[in-house]
């Protein structure tokens, strides 16, 4: 199937040809019909599917139709708000939908493209809003500031699009949501897309789109991530996975690597460490402002940063099909956060390596992610850099060597079935680990002595304690003009991102059907 077959029009399949597309993937190929003839959709797919062209070309679409129709046609100068409003969770991936709709209507003459987000001047925002528009994407907590001001115009809105709804109601949009699809026209068209349709993301769908609704599943968290290689290595402490990260960072296959850390202070305090190591580096999270976060996601793509030290919220969504590795530093709050995490690499049909340092302590969650995705991680180590305690009787205490110099893997992607690794059967383990602890919650001074401390620190940890910090701006020649911060930021020590409110946001880019 190619893209001429899809019913678009001239338009639209000039620019997406002109971007280097011909055949749509399967989610663009199941979804653009249903949603050009105005199906409401529940739209169940992963990250790098092709997501969001899926729901920016019949929205394109929507606009070239009511442009031809001379009763749907609007005065000259006159503010009607936005024919078609796209949700998206953070400021990154409301960009990214945004570029998106740039890139594939450069040949739709006039399109009127707006965004409204956190984390910058309400002044050109409230410049775009009263001019003619035909597509505002917006993050919740920012539209309904606008709403209840009386300067978003919502009555004329013919299609609503909410792009990541799981991610949304964990972020506790869900007032916000329901208030503004109370705020839109009955008669709209409405399309879901979410990596999930379980428990209050499928009780929105019920309350907000038309009985008849229609669900297209084209993947779900259980596929098996054929491009990606992933991977677990135990850590002792602290130190030891510190270790085990420069190992990983000194591997000439790396192109580059987006590190997970758990919170936010993490990614401060492990990105000035990694850069007093001489690594090109920066952070991406939450509490750094809108314009710090948009100059270090372009040296991502330009290749002046090697490596990005980021939590999920900020992370989600970004597109940079170089980089070659994903390694989870921390592990994340929930199960399905980690087919997110390592949908950043294996992108634009390249392999990619996904790689997990988790301790003792981090058991619950490994069987967690095991359990959410139905596979096992294989487990592997570096020579010389051999947990020393036991591992969890939940896994393999012998890996077995394969090609790759210097590792071991207890399996790899295209392993024989029979290896060692172990898979829980459902329900095993199920709600077992607790929380993680309180040491977790408080970043790397939680953990007495930081990085060099404890049964590992011959390996090379370095010191990561609070007196260890660099001051904040000092000379860091990458994404920003000056070093990594390591010290406090807004909203707290050590806090998680993704709380309700006026949200932290996330991830980027949009030219191609992702």
């Amino acid at each position: 199937m190619s893209f001429d077959t899809l019913g678009l029009q001239p338009a639209i399949l000039k620019s997406v040809l002109a971007a280097g597309y011909e055949n749509p993937t399967d989610v663009q190929a199941q979804t653009i019909p249903p949603a050009l003839e105005g199906i409401d959709l529940r739209v169940c797919s992963n990250t790098g599917s092709g997501k969001t062209a899926a729901f920016v070309l019949p929205a394109l679409q929507r606009v070239l139709n009511a442009r031809a129709d001379p009763a749907q046609r609007r005065p000259k100068g006159q503010a009607f708000g936005p024919r078609v409003l796209v949700l998206a969770p953070t400021r990154e991936l409301a960009m990214q939908v945004a570029k998106a709709a740039e890139v594939y209507g450069r040949d739709i003459p006039g399109l009127k493209i707006a965004t409204v987000v956190g984390g910058v001047p309400y002044g050109a925002q409230l410049a775009a809003l009263r001019k003619p528009l035909d597509l505002l994407i917006a993050t919740p907590g920012r539209l309904i500031d606008h709403l209840e001001s009386g300067k978003a115009l919502l009555g004329h809105v013919e299609m609503l699009v909410l792009d990541e709804a799981d991610r949304m109601l964990d972020m506790g949009f869900i007032e916000d949501i329901e208030r503004i699809a109370a705020a839109l026209p009955a008669s709209r068209q409405t399309v879901m897309v979410s990596a999930t349709f379980a428990g209050q993301v499928g009780r929105l769908a019920d309350q907000i789109l038309r009985e008849d609704a229609r669900r297209i599943e084209v993947a779900n968290h259980t596929d098996s991530h054929e491009h990606i290689e992933q991977q677990l290595m135990w850590a002792d402490d602290l130190s030891h996975k510190a270790a085990l990260l420069e190992h990983l960072l000194t591997e000439r296959e790396l192109q580059q690597a987006v590190i997970f850390t758990s919170t936010q202070r993490d990614a401060d305090e492990l990105a000035a460490h990694l850069y007093d190591l001489g690594h090109a580096v920066a952070p991406l999270h939450g509490g750094m402002p809108q314009g710090r976060r948009n100059r270090t996601l372009m040296a991502l793509r330009r290749g002046e940063l090697r490596v990005l030290v980021a939590t999920d919220v900020a992370a989600r969504g970004i597109d940079v099909p170089t980089i070659s590795h994903v390694i989870n530093f921390g592990l994340p709050m929930k199960a399905e956060d980690y087919v997110h995490r390592i949908g950043r690499t294996g992108r634009a049909g390249r392999n990619g390596r996904a790689i997990t340092l988790a301790e003792r302590r981090d058991a619950g969650m490994i069987r967690r992610i095991q359990q959410f995705t139905t596979q096992a991680i294989p487990v592997g180590s570096i020579e010389g850099l051999e947990p020393k305690r036991p591992v969890p009787e939940l896994f393999t205490r012998t890996p077995r060597h394969v090609d790759r110099p210097g590792h071991r893997h207890g399996a790899h992607r295209g392993a024989p079935a029979h290896h060692h690794g172990h898979v829980p059967q459902r329900g095993e383990g199920a709600g077992r680990g607790g929380p993680r602890g309180p040491a977790r919650d408080g970043g790397f001074e939680a953990r007495e002595g930081g990085f060099g401390r404890g049964a590992h620190g011959a390996h090379g940890g370095h010191d990561m304690r609070r007196d260890a910090r660099p001051a904040h701006g000092q000379g860091h020649g990458h994404a920003e003009g000056h070093r990594p911060h390591a010290g406090g930021h807004p909203g707290g020590a050590g806090r998680r991102e993704g709380a309700p409110g006026r949200a932290p946001s996330r991830g980027a880019r949009g030219p191609g059907p992702r």
